[in-house]
């Protein structure tokens, strides 16, 4: 465990089936979020014209797909993934060595409390890692002193529940609900949790305050592959947590109802080939900003 923690909560999640289930299943989830690399990066200003001796933190970097390819865009730079979650990380060094990147490296840490180095990183990327800070605006103030002078921030968020296909999914279970009446509980803009950032005007909100400028809020869609026939997506969705704390508080025949009835609503996402790839839509905000190259001008 890292040393300082302020998001206890998420740091037991993330260090226990959470993260394990993520570690284990790092190349589907990278399957589903795929699609979202190539314009996260591009937004934060990583291209091979500008971007090869940039130094690059990757918050909430989970098994370092994105970090790594900010390393491969910054070959004479250096990538650093922080994430609260050991088996991610482990896993994450295991994959770097394997592909011989040797510009990166991974720290266990908070990234509203960690001791960054101020103005050590020209830019800072996040797939899907930023929404769970307990106090928003401290955890991008601290981002944004991680960052030089007129460094760049960039982040893709879940967008309106409603526009992602994974949350329909999982609303088919609503027929065999657990005690508590909900097949999980993804969050609420403002609070912490999935859909915390669902919101334009809290995003705005929360960088203004933490001191960004030059705000840009743009939708993004991608479709991710889940699974590779039906009955396989369905039991991959119900391993994730959301999943897992409804089959904990059921009996064995309401699980079988529940896996049934995900199937079925899987069946109508599942190609037809040999392939049998169940491709679900995300609908994310790609989000950039920029730390002012005056700090006067910070908030």
């Amino acid at each position: 465990m890292p040393d300082v923690v302020v998001n206890t909560e998420q740091a037991q999640a993330w260090n226990g089936p959470e993260g394990s289930h993520w570690a284990e299943n790092q190349d589907r989830w990278n399957a589903v979020n795929e699609g979202f690399n190539e314009p996260l990066l591009d937004a934060a200003g990583l291209t091979p014209e500008t971007a090869g001796d940039h130094r690059v933190l990757d918050l909430g970097c989970g098994s370092g797909q994105t970090t790594r390819r900010a390393a491969r865009r910054a070959p004479h730079g250096h990538a650093l993934g922080l994430d609260l979650s050991g088996p991610m990380l482990a896993t994450a060094r295991e994959r770097a060595a394997h592909e011989g990147i040797a510009n990166v490296a991974f720290a266990q840490g908070d990234a509203q409390v960690h001791p960054f180095e101020p103005g050590a990183f020209d830019a800072a990327v996040s797939r899907f890692g930023v929404m769970f800070f307990a106090d928003p605006a401290a955890a991008f103030g601290n981002i944004g002193r991680a960052l030089r002078p007129g460094g760049r921030l960039a982040f893709v968020c879940p967008a309106d529940a409603a526009l992602n296909d994974w949350v329909a999914a999982m609303a088919s279970l609503r027929d065999t609900p657990p005690a508590d009446g909900s097949p999980g509980d993804f969050g609420r803009p403002g609070l912490p949790g999935m859909f915390s950032l669902a919101a334009p005007d809290r995003i705005h909100e929360v960088l203004t305050a933490a001191g960004f400028t030059g705000v840009d809020i743009n939708q993004v869609q991608a479709y991710g592959t889940w699974g590779h026939g039906a009955e396989d997506a369905a039991d991959f969705l119900l391993g994730t947590g959301p999943g897992r704390h409804l089959l904990e508080q059921v009996d064995a025949s309401t699980r079988a109802r529940a896996r049934h009835a995900l199937a079925d609503h899987l069946r109508r996402h599942q190609a037809s080939d040999a392939d049998r790839a169940v491709r679900l839509r995300s609908a994310a905000w790609l989000v950039a900003a920029d730390r002012p190259a005056h700090p006067r001008q910070a908030a």
